[in-house]
């Protein structure tokens, strides 16, 4: 079986925890910054953890498992 290769704007994108959890960026913090609030900026930047309905489909474009 020949190996399978990593979608590599997955692995720009994702972080793998030691805990097995996968971390992400927020959407929505790129331009068109002055109409927003600067407590949604603020949120905004702080990393998140991907969701378990999606955990799945980012660990199969990671080629992890």
């Amino acid at each position: 079986m020949p190996k399978l290769k990593t979608k590599s704007g997955a692995k720009k994108r994702f972080v793998l925890t030691g805990s097995g959890k996968i971390k992400r960026k927020h959407a929505f913090k790129s331009h068109i910054l002055t109409k927003k609030e600067t407590k949604q900026k603020r949120n905004l930047t702080q990393t998140g953890l991907v969701s378990q309905v999606d955990k799945k489909s980012v660990l199969k474009q990671l080629a992890i498992k």
